[in-house]
């Protein structure tokens, strides 16, 4: 099974796609779409023909994404929640069937704690999938992503322990 794994954002979407054969992962491909355009519509479209883009390329079985979570900030908030319904609708349109995750999950299913730093993330992601180069944090964060679907499938069958601290 092929999996794309998307890290939302109006700025930086990282995007990450892997292959999944029972317990054995593969890295295909991973990158940044930045969106261009001079405003929100514009960069929401540049966004949206990107995702377009790797799903012809990579032609994934599946899909994953992060769900949005609230901070202080709620225009940025706002525009992340944005980013993220133009994934959404593109993952939709393609027929892609998608997963949606909590950070901390995600997190937790790589790293094995939920609150890990991005460099944490980064170095369990290059174990996880050897020879694999993410191009920045985000593709780093959308192949996590992908892990995490890979794992979970969309089942309930497996479930994380919860371990405490």
């Amino acid at each position: 099974m092929r999996i794309l794994g998307i890290d939302p954002g109006l700025r930086n979407l990282g995007w990450g796609v892997i292959e999944s054969n029972g317990s054995r992962l593969s890295h295909v491909a991973n990158g940044v779409c930045q969106s261009d355009g001079d405003d929100l519509g514009e960069r929401l479209l540049s966004l949206h023909n990107q995702v377009t883009e790797i799903i012809e390329a990579y032609q994934p079985d599946q899909a994953a994404i992060e769900q949005t979570f609230v901070n202080k900030d709620g225009a940025g908030t706002l525009k992340l929640g944005q980013a993220r319904g133009v994934a959404l609708l593109t993952l939709a349109k393609a027929g892609l069937p998608v997963g949606e995750y909590a950070p901390n999950r995600v997190k937790k299913t790589v790293v094995g704690v939920g609150h890990a730093e991005k460099e944490q993330v980064l170095h369990m992601v290059k174990l996880q999938l050897p020879g694999c180069a993410p191009k920045g944090p985000d593709a780093a964060d959308a192949l996590a992503i992908a892990i995490c679907h890979a794992y979970y499938g969309g089942t309930n069958a497996r479930q994380l322990k919860e371990v405490g601290t």
